[in-house]
């Protein structure tokens, strides 16, 4: 069990870019910019890191050792799948501390999108038996094939456009007043119902962004965070997984009813509040994965904050603004703040718990953070103040 026996105790970080507008920066130098940033963070030289835990394509260890000055690993590990590990990472590294195999660990992700956009990332996969009906068909990136759950969720649920609407509204209010945001234009009802369509039911507001930047975290034990610089923020706990239902989400479309409506996210918060020994109703902020809006609401009853087909009633009332029952995004998310593969919600809940959050939610204790829905593992993580 990893519950509260390791905390985040450095975080770090580049600024974000609108997509292509890092350059001529590498991806490297990015995510070294943002580990050197989480141990100066922490008050840790570089060169005490000895474990570095990764998801989605990872990077290379021994480039990042020999640019960094990192002596010697103890530890590297990556999630497989893809923005749906960033969550779990931090899980993966406080593991391998509670089993005595590195005593600091690094969780880094970062992106640079260039020729290839995440936006229409199926055109560049191979013309496979598996893959070649997606360019076919229609769907030439992850948004598409998110709108064919979208309008499942319409179907059977009844939701509408203003539901997926609040979704993206409320994260552009967040995002307006904040001063890493790349987002700062108001969004209302009406501007949202007249956005250009990109995939029915989805419009322009429906998807996140596509942005270029760098995210790191710095996992150590609980009594070493404790004489370290910054107020450690506990890992309460995290999980990784899924179920056989869900198989490869947007890459399959055949999976049974039941989980078409859901973000495939059931058994990781089932495993999550088991490990944590908190529920729902604990939770005072959440920074949940928002790359299309529709996804948001099937995370928020996955995960038991409401119930199946009540999610989108529950985004409609107000209680996902910062002065509802359940803030969440309280950066803007990756609808109106920035995207970095699930690391921006990462930073904002360490934040949160330390207290220092531009928009900071008065009392939180236990911040949530999930990872996906994707191809599995999605994942969850909470994190609590010290």
């Amino acid at each position: 069990m990893i519950r509260r026996k390791t905390a985040i105790a450095g975080l770090g970080a580049t600024p974000y870019w609108k997509r292509g507008q890092s350059a001529p920066r590498t991806m490297n130098e990015l995510v070294g910019q943002a580990i050197i940033a989480a141990c100066a963070d922490a008050g840790l030289e570089v060169t005490e890191v000895d474990g570095l835990a990764y998801y989605s394509g990872g990077f290379d260890s021994s480039y990042l050792m020999e640019t960094l000055g990192i002596p010697e690993l103890r530890f590297s590990a990556m999630l497989t799948g893809s923005g749906g590990g960033s969550a779990g990472a931090v899980g993966l590294a406080a593991a391998a501390v509670v089993a005595g195999l590195a005593k600091h660990v690094i969780v880094v992700g970062g992106n640079q999108q260039g020729e290839v956009r995440f936006g229409s990332i199926t055109k560049s996969y191979d013309r496979t038996p598996a893959n070649a009906f997606f360019e076919a068909a229609g769907l030439i990136g992850p948004g598409h094939m998110f709108a064919l759950l979208a309008q499942r969720q319409m179907h059977d649920y009844g939701y509408t456009r203003e539901m997926f609407g609040a979704v993206a509204i409320n994260a552009r209010e967040n995002a307006m007043e904040h001063p890493l945001a790349l987002m700062k234009k108001p969004l209302d009802m009406d501007l949202y119902l007249s956005a250009p369509p990109i995939a029915d039911p989805l419009c322009l507001y429906d998807f996140c962004l596509e942005s270029d930047g760098a995210i790191a975290v710095l996992v150590t034990s609980t009594e070493r965070a404790r004489d370290l610089r910054r107020k450690p923020v506990i890992v309460q706990g995290s999980t990784h997984g899924g179920e056989r239902g869900w198989g490869r989400s947007l890459y399959w479309m055949n999976m049974p009813a039941g989980q078409f409506l859901s973000s495939g996210h059931r058994s990781v918060a089932r495993d999550l509040y088991a490990q944590t020994g908190v529920g729902p109703e604990d939770i005072d902020v959440a920074q949940i994965y928002d790359h299309f809006t529709p996804q948001v609401i099937a995370q928020l009853e996955d995960y038991g904050f409401c119930k199946p087909g009540e999610g989108g009633g529950f985004v409609l009332s107000g209680a996902i603004r910062r002065g509802g029952s359940l803030p969440i995004n309280t950066d803007g998310g990756q609808l109106s703040g920035a995207y970095v593969w699930g690391m921006t919600h990462i930073r904002e809940a360490v934040e949160q718990m330390r207290g220092t959050a531009h928009h900071q939610i008065a009392g939180a204790e236990l911040a949530l953070v999930t990872g996906g829905p994707s191809n599995a593992p999605m994942s969850g993580l909470i994190l609590a103040e010290s």
